[in-house]
This record gives structure tokens, sequence and C-alpha cells, in this order.
């Protein structure tokens, strides 16, 4: 019995021991929860795209040139002659009419610079080239002739009808914006340029590629899809849409160059004969062609979020 008691009484130190040690060991404790930040979505890098829209046209092109037609020296060669026979001066209205309207399509690339990524100013550049559905611009005339007088006998009298239109257009243009994370908020503007083939109607037939110069100006904006919407077909946040306006004004000559009178000794006046002189306003002889665009796109940026 007392063995009993003795290893008993032994157990129970034992156990009281292992207590305290256990109690004066470390604790082990859960590591605190790891936190990964979310990217800010900057508007930086690369990018490319495409865009699809309508044009139209901002220029009153619908008032007339009028030029004056010497007299000739004898009324062979002379294009009016008055009530007695006699070679006279007279005149030539020509009515213009342009019709710049149509669809507009093309695609870009650029590249932007945020220069604190989240919201603040993002300054970038952009080139893009667009083909152009436009209509055609005409060109014709009347002929005005001097009281009591007419179209000298033996004068053959020609319609110089003339059209010209655009078949593309590009610019390069600086952007400036502002960011509010994914929506950005801009301005462009830049070098404009495009050609259009044309061809003049008259004595003699000609034909001619115009390419022009000029400027645009404009805005739009932009917004980039979050990597969960139903639209982010590549699952990226690197999928911009985009509305944008642009005003664009190419310097052009609009000459026609087709003969529109030839006299009975054979002598011939067009618009830019060296003897005849623009009486009025003189819209053959220098235009411009203005249009607006509107037009949404699609770009994919290629590096950063």
């Amino acid at each position: 019995m007392k063995s009993l008691l003795k290893s008993a009484t032994a157990l129970a130190g034992v156990l009281v021991a292992g207590s305290a040690l256990a109690a004066d060991l470390p604790r082990r404790v859960a590591p605190p929860p790891v936190f990964t930040p979310v990217p800010v979505f900057t508007w930086t890098g690369f990018y490319a795209g495409f865009n699809a829209g309508y044009g139209f046209n901002t220029a009153d092109t619908r008032a007339p040139t009028v030029i004056g037609v010497p007299a000739g020296t004898t009324a062979a060669n002379s294009v009016f002659i008055n009530q007695f026979g006699q070679p006279a001066t007279g005149v030539v209205a020509f009515g213009n009419r342009n019709s710049n309207d149509g669809f507009v399509g093309g695609g870009q690339v650029g590249y932007n610079y945020q220069f604190t990524p989240g919201s603040g100013v993002v300054v970038g550049i952009e080139a893009d080239a667009q083909y152009v559905d436009f209509g055609r611009s005409r060109n014709r005339f009347a002929f005005a002739t001097v009281p009591g007088g007419g179209i000298a006998p033996g004068t053959q009298v020609f319609n110089p009808n003339g059209i010209s239109g655009l078949d593309f257009f590009g610019t390069v243009r600086g952007r400036l914006g502002y960011a509010w994370d994914r929506t950005l908020v801009y301005a462009t503007g830049g070098f404009a340029y495009g050609s259009g083939g044309g061809q003049d109607f008259g004595l003699p037939n000609s034909s001619r590629d115009n390419f022009q110069t000029g400027w645009v100006v404009g805005g739009g904006v932009e917004y980039a899809l979050p990597t969960d919407s139903f639209f982010n077909f590549f699952r990226s946040s690197a999928v911009t849409l985009k509305v944008e306006g642009l005003y664009v004004n190419l310097d052009q000559g609009n000459r026609n160059n087709g003969v529109f009178a030839q006299t009975a000794n054979g002598t011939q006046y067009s618009v830019f004969s060296p003897s005849v002189v623009s009486v009025g306003p003189a819209n053959l002889y220098r235009r411009e062609t203005e249009f607006a665009v509107v037009r949404a796109g699609l770009n994919y940026k290629f590096n950063g979020f």
C-alpha cells in the first residue's frame, strides 16, 4: 500500500513539473494576414486600335464665281459680240456645290504618359489614317452676256463640269487631358493631310490627284474597361473605348482647267487663261476642304494596367 502511495505521489509530481515547464514555453501565434495592394490604373503606355464614324461638311460651297472675258480683236476671236456684231466684253458665272458627308473609318496608334497614376494629367501623341466615303463636289457654269449682244458666231461653248472629292485623310496630333482613374477627358490638335481624285470635263478633259495638307482640332472622352466588365472580351484592363470629335481643315486648290469656250478662229478660254479676269468671288481658284468627324473607337494598351 505504501508502495502504491509513493508511486502516485511521484506521478503527480511529474505532472505538476511538466505543466510548469509547458507554461514557460513560447506560444504559437498565427501569422498576420497578407494584403495584396490593388494596382492603380495608369494611362501610360503604347496603344493601337480602330474607329468608325460619320463626317459632314462645314463650309458654304454654293457661292458663285464670276469672271470677265475680254473682247477679242475681231469677231472671229471674240467670245462675245454686241448688238452691232463687234467684239465685246462679257462675263461668265460659275456655280459651285460641294457635298462632303459620309462614312469615315480607320485605325490609330499612339502613346500616353500619365504623370500621377490614378488621377492626374495625361499627355500623348496619336497618328491615324482614315478611309473616307464622301460625296463629290461639282462645278457648273452659265453665261451672262452683254445687253443686246450675244455669243459670237462660230464660238463653241462647253460646260466644263468638274468633280473632286476626298478619298482618305490622316492626322498626327498631340493630346492633353485629365484622368479620373479609368476616365480620360482630353483635347487634341495637330497636322492633317488628305488626298482625293478629280476630273474636269470640258475641252480637253483632264483628271488629277490632289494631295492636301492642313490642321485639325478636337476633343474626346475615353474609358478603360474593368477586367470584370461584360464588354471586356480580353479580360484585360488594357481595353479602352472612346468617343471623339474632330474638325479638319485642308487647303485645296480646286481648279477647273477645262476650256469653256472656243472662238471661231480656235482661240480657247478657260478659267485660268491669262486674259480672263475675276470680277466676283473666285471660289474656283482656291477652296478649302472643311469637315467635321464624329467617331467611336476601341484601343488596346500594350503595357501596364
